[in-house]
């Protein structure tokens, strides 16, 4: 399957600007046949807290799925929306007409006045694929992904607004989930306010594609049986002992 990640200059509260480039740049690279394409965290507002989450069947994504049904592919990325809890940063996994849901996990530092943390951690299965969605701060926490491979993820994917002044963490811990699951890790980070350096990274650690630090989009072809021939080589998964930890 062919990866992409649209590592979007998110502008924040400018929801016109940001959703015209984020269909043009998804419709680009739909259109060389890519599988899945992967947004960055709240893509289309940024952290605009101004702006009222949005309710089903939210409309901002309409466009998004008809785009999904014309192509084929999956699309991932979040938004801010309502829930009977409270309002939440939203991931969603899109095949066309059907689409799964992941509530951020860790919102981090001023999130935590305005998003409810999700409770569940569970791949999303969409499109004939188990999806282990993260979003951002999530990663620095390795259980989320342990766990969304634990329960069969065929791929990790992390979306993020992950600054620039910490970019060096976010390479070292998109490489590390990969490594340590022995997984392909899809993970795009926004430009712009944001530092970049979006990954597509695969099962023994392998840098398969690298953006730099302006909006562009990256893709790489991955063989989704690769995960099982590196668990087969190195037998770390088999090896594990979840009765001690």
């Amino acid at each position: 399957m062919r990866a992409a990640c649209v590592q979007l200059s998110v502008r924040e509260c400018d929801v016109g600007d940001n959703k015209r480039r984020a269909l043009q740049l998804s419709s680009d690279v739909a259109d060389i046949g890519a599988d899945i394409i992967v947004l960055p965290e709240l893509f289309l507002t940024g952290f605009c807290y101004d702006l009222k989450p949005e309710s089903i069947p939210y409309p901002s994504l309409m466009s998004f799925r008809a785009l999904s049904l014309d192509s084929g592919a999956i699309l991932v990325g979040s938004i801010m929306a309502s829930s009977d809890r409270g309002p939440i940063n939203m991931g969603f996994c899109m095949a066309g007409a059907e689409t799964g849901f992941y509530c951020k996990t860790h919102p981090f530092g001023d999130e935590k006045k305005h998003f409810i943390p999700g409770e569940i951690i569970a791949p999303v299965k969409v499109g004939g694929l188990s999806i282990g969605l993260e979003i951002c701060y999530d990663i620095r926490f390795p259980e989320v992904a342990r766990k969304l491979c634990a329960s069969g993820a065929d791929l990790l994917v992390t979306i993020a607004q992950f600054p620039a002044e910490r970019i060096h963490h976010w390479r070292a811990l998109v490489t590390a989930r990969a490594i340590e699951n022995q997984i392909h890790h899809i993970a795009c980070n926004a430009s712009g306010s944001a530092g970049g350096s979006s990954m597509i990274v695969g099962p023994a650690g392998e840098v398969l594609a690298e953006a730099g630090v302006e909006e562009c989009v990256i893709t790489a072809d991955l063989d989704l049986d690769e995960r099982d021939r590196v668990r087969r080589a190195i037998t770390c998964w088999e090896d594990r002992r979840p009765e001690l930890y």
